[in-house]
């Protein structure tokens, strides 16, 4: 591997010295046109070919002269007094290319001496843009960079070890949708070098743990960075009470939920001790906050939701290097999902329209602006950094979670963390590093895609309404995409339930979906749905693509349905058995939770499970999905430094976003006292928690709702770039 770095660097540095090369040929054409005394053509004309040659020789010349000759000249020049040597830079500058252009063959180039000098500092800011442009890809460039910006920051606070402890600071970095599976096998096939060496190493635990059944970022950050995410059955939901549909990537949702968990908990969340919270869903209780969706929604002078991509894009460099990237990206998905028509790929989705962009900006702007940002709070010090990293899960709902696409966005990922390695060595204070996953991805084909109709077109013809002639696409649940409407300022999603209060509302959540009928202001039972619609039920529990349903029932409570008419009350159903028999340790705990919260839906739907190849079937449009029960989507992991102490003893299984929340409230004490201080407030003054604060991830590891007789008013987030 390392030949074949050292290889990819040689590669890197010969195609930059080529692409300067090729700006400063055709700088010098242009100026030989523009300027009287310049010419690079014999007294009698030649072709446009013969004047390309001429001034490719005479910037190879000119270059190769700079290179050599004017390292001796500066140490010769070391005596001059400055101002004298300003002017003198720019004669010498002249001399080398009239020299330069002596030695084109037949002399076909010629200058005057005033006209030499204006030519050579053209040149040489040519040289230097184009090189600068080029540079600022390369991530060594990007890190050298850094390192002068931490010395710069060194010197200007001269008080930094004053100020700053000595005790270690904590980064938790996301990688969205990077099940526990994939994470391995990209460690051992060295497609992430960096997890692997840490594994190699025996340095880093690595610690898979269970996902709730809604295995989405909306639930599990939200269980992770505020300790609760109780009444989240899915990505998105209809809501009875208030007639509304919450959508967990909508600004105005993010900050409901946010504001729910604050009420549930008592307490702000992960980082309201000098914590900074970038690119999440959610604030975690920081102060320090950029590009975070639930504080997006806000409006006034206070409020810069984008301030973090105008931070990051007012340094020129910053913005040379996101932009090159972003358009070779575009490049790399249009070529990708070409091969992938053309060799007819399955399971396969439409990857055309404005998605190009939007895997872009998912894969290179989000992902350049969030790593700037934690970088700053490294530098910075903060305690405590809570980062979240989209591009795999935007890539791997189109492309599959174990396709090349995929893996060259997790090598990019390991390139990023590699970086935060090398920046933590020039920081004030000791980092560790903690990696860490919000649920994983399931690989399948769409349930449009193999039956020719949508979920909502099966529930629809289970209750006798009329269906469409053409099955419609479903939209997607991808973070990225509100990420980038956030940016723009632009409505994440409407609302649905806006048609017939009489027709069903049928949402979609990966593999997972909810029926509610929004006349009836309770959630129906088995009986009052079969009273209603009786072929509904057994519509959705016979279809081969179904797996199982949720549904309350007035004898015997919650049960669950599968196919041939099975139905087992939920009380009794353990892992294993009935329905949920192929669905893995765990799914009946899972289950019975959701069936406690007060939004779960009429009906919850979990789609077909194929335990032998893995794979689920999507009710929206994607070919790699999570959200509900099935497969890898439920098995994300953990990834923590020695050091620290193990999430779980040996033997014990981490269950739940929340217990995650636990681990980390835990090891950000270790060694530094408490990071998550608590405001107590009397009770009457607080919002009315649904549920008590959980247990201890030491005493339970399986998240039942605890006591609790205080709450906490968390302080306020602030929109701050990086």
């Amino acid at each position: 591997m390392a030949g074949g770095r050292w290889w990819r660097r040689a590669g890197s540095t010969a195609w930059r010295s080529a692409t300067v090369w090729a700006a400063c040929t055709v700088t010098m054409m242009v100026l030989a046109g523009l300027l009287p005394d310049f010419k690079l053509t014999s007294d009698d004309g030649d072709s446009m070919t013969r004047v390309a040659v001429t001034a490719a020789l005479g910037a190879a010349a000119f270059a190769l002269l700079s290179a050599l000759v004017w390292p001796v000249l500066v140490r010769a020049l070391l005596l001059v007094p400055a101002l004298v040597l300003g002017l003198v830079v720019f004669f010498l500058n002249g001399a080398l290319l009239l020299i330069a252009l002596h030695l084109i063959p037949d002399g076909r180039g010629e200058a005057g001496p005033e006209t030499a000098v204006v030519v050579a500092a053209v040149m040489s800011a040519v040289a230097s843009a184009a090189g600068g442009a080029l540079a600022v890809r390369d991530d060594d460039a990007y890190r050298r960079r850094l390192y002068r910006l931490a010395d710069r920051r060194r010197r200007r606070d001269t008080d930094a070890d004053a100020t700053c402890p000595p005790t270690p600071g904590t980064v938790f970095i996301q990688l969205d949708g990077v099940g526990h599976e994939v994470l391995r096998r990209a460690a051992r096939d060295d497609v992430m070098p960096t997890v692997g060496s840490w594994l190699r190493d025996g340095g880093h635990h690595l610690t898979p743990w269970r996902t709730d059944w809604s295995s989405q970022t909306g639930a599990s950050q939200l269980g992770i960075l505020h300790g609760s995410n109780y009444d989240v059955p899915a990505f998105r939901w209809y809501e009875k009470d208030t007639g509304e549909t919450q959508v967990s990537n909508r600004p105005t949702s993010a900050a409901e939920l946010q504001r729910r968990a604050v009420a549930h908990t008592g307490d702000g969340g992960l980082l309201t001790l000098d914590g900074a919270s970038r690119g999440n869903l959610f604030s975690g209780g920081a102060e320090q906050v950029a590009l975070v969706l639930s504080v997006a929604a806000r409006r006034g002078k206070q409020n810069r939701s984008r301030a973090g991509y105008f931070a990051y894009f007012s340094d020129p460099a910053n913005a040379v290097r996101t932009a090159l990237s972003f358009l070779a990206e575009v490049g790399r998905e249009i070529g990708q999902s070409t091969r992938a028509r053309l060799c007819k790929q399955r399971p396969r989705i439409g990857r055309g329209g404005l998605y190009p962009f939007i895997r872009a900006f998912a894969t290179v702007v989000e992902r350049d602006v969030v790593v700037a940002a934690v970088i700053g709070d490294m530098l910075a010090g903060r305690s405590s950094v809570y980062a979240d990293l989209v591009a795999y899960d935007e890539v791997a709902h189109h492309s599959g979670p174990f396709g090349r696409d995929a893996q060259k966005v997790l090598e990019r990922l390991d390139r990023s963390l590699a970086l935060l390695v090398k920046v933590a060595e020039h920081a004030p204070r000791p980092y560790r590093i903690v990696v860490l996953s919000d649920h994983g991805q399931s690989p399948g084909e769409t349930f449009r895609g193999r039956y020719g109709l949508t979920l909502q077109d099966l529930v629809r013809a289970g209750c006798g309404l009329p269906v469409p002639r053409r099955a419609r696409r479903t939209r997607s649940g991808a973070e990225a995409r509100a990420a980038v409407r956030a940016a723009l300022h632009r409505p994440v999603e409407e609302a649905a339930g806006k048609g017939k209060r009489s027709e069903p509302i049928v949402l979609a959540s990966g593999n997972l979906g909810l029926v509610s009928f929004p006349d009836v202001p309770h959630r129906m039972t088995r009986e009052e749905i079969d009273a209603r619609n009786p072929a509904l039920l057994p519509t959705l529990a016979n279809h081969p693509g179904i797996g199982f349903l949720l549904v309350r029932s007035e004898e015997h409570g919650a049960v669950v349905l599968g196919a041939r008419g099975a139905a087992v009350p939920l009380a009794e159903l353990a892992d294993g058995e009935g329905p949920l028999a192929d669905f893995g340790p765990g799914a009946a705990d899972a289950v019975r939770r959701t069936d406690s919260f007060p939004h779960t839906a009429d009906i919850m739907v979990n789609s077909m499970y194929d335990p032998v190849d893995g794979e689920v079937l999507a009710f929206e449009e994607q070919i790699g999905s999570h959200g509900g029960l099935g497969g890898a989507q439920s098995r994300p992991f953990l990834l923590s430094p020695a050091e620290l102490s193990e999430p779980v003893p040996p033997g014990e299984v981490l269950v739940g976003a929340e217990q995650v929340h636990q681990v980390l409230r835990r090891w950000l004490t270790e060694g530094h006292g408490p990071q998550v201080p608590m405001r107590v407030v009397p009770l009457s003054l607080a919002p009315p928690a649904t549920k008590p604060l959980e247990r201890p991830v030491e005493n339970s590891l399986r998240r039942e709702p605890g006591g609790a007789s205080f709450a906490a008013t968390p302080p306020e987030p602030q929109d701050n770039s990086a």
